[in-house]
């Protein structure tokens, strides 16, 4: 088998971790980025509030909708990713008559990565939109129907293209300037500095799929979170989370991948 059927399957892998090490630091960042432009709830009341409706169940709602979701939207990325970087590195090989020649862009950011995770950010976010969508919704406890499934669908598509595409523009940079570090430390680093670029997009996602800001399209919902100082709601919870989740599920990818290509002849 290919080694873009490996990817596919270690991506499944990667998303059902994130979704277990995550979900709670996550709750905790979505009911902050929905929160009314008037206010700033924090960390702590939150955790409180959050604890007295439910003990620790409370913090994984719409963990269910992502788990069930997040192993294909995962697999998508990292799929769709490695067969569209393999489909542009031979179209560019087929172009130069087989000869390699592919200048980085500020001598360190290789476009073909940049191009491909765009891909594989899309891929994502097509299967990704309406499970967003409920977990949102569970979170926030508002009430949605089915035709609002979609909802959002905008922002999470625009959202992870350039969330992904940065994730391994990043991780690619690393390795080209010769960094070594476990995938632990590779898989948290290089995802928080990705939602640090993605950042307010994701505070738009957010309010647009909670149902709160009904009427009001993505720039409109942009501007507004500008205006009233909302353009960094839930960045710590957020970044913790990924950080623990991303890198906890590198570490599952990539021992994933090498079974698969170890013991399976996935290569």
């Amino acid at each position: 088998m290919s080694s873009s059927s490996a990817t596919f399957i270690a991506g499944f892998f990667y998303g059902g971790t994130t979704v277990l090490v995550g979900q709670p630091l996550d709750t905790i960042k979505t009911l902050q980025q929905a929160a009314s432009s008037r206010t700033k709830p924090s960390i702590v009341p939150i955790s409180k509030e959050l604890w007295a409706n439910g003990g620790i169940s409370a913090f994984y709602r719409g963990g269910m909708p992502l788990l069930l979701g997040g192993g294909l939207m995962r697999s998508a990325q990292f799929g769709v990713y490695m067969s569209s970087l393999q489909y542009i590195q031979q179209l560019q090989n087929d172009q130069n008559n087989g000869t390699v020649e592919n200048p980085r862009v500020l001598g360190c950011i290789d476009p073909q990565v940049v191009l491909a995770g765009l891909c594989g950010g899309i891929g994502r976010g097509l299967v990704e939109a309406p499970f967003e969508f409920l977990k949102v919704r569970q979170q926030v406890q508002t009430d949605w129907r089915m035709r609002e499934i979609f909802n959002g669908t905008g922002p999470t598509l625009l959202r992870n293209s350039f969330l992904f595409s940065s994730f391994v523009v990043y991780m690619d940079v690393f390795k080209f300037r010769g960094l070594e570090l476990s995938p632990f430390w590779m898989g948290g680093i290089c995802s928080n500095m990705a939602w640090l670029t993605v950042w307010p997009l994701d505070v738009v996602k957010s309010r647009i799929q909670s149902g709160k800001f009904e009427g009001k399209n993505m720039l409109q919902v942009l501007n507004e979170v500008r205006r009233s100082g909302h353009l960094v709601s839930g960045l710590v919870p957020g970044l913790a989370r990924s950080f623990l989740a991303n890198g906890s599920s590198m570490v599952v990818y990539q021992y994933i991948l090498g079974e698969l290509n170890e013991n399976w002849g996935m290569k």
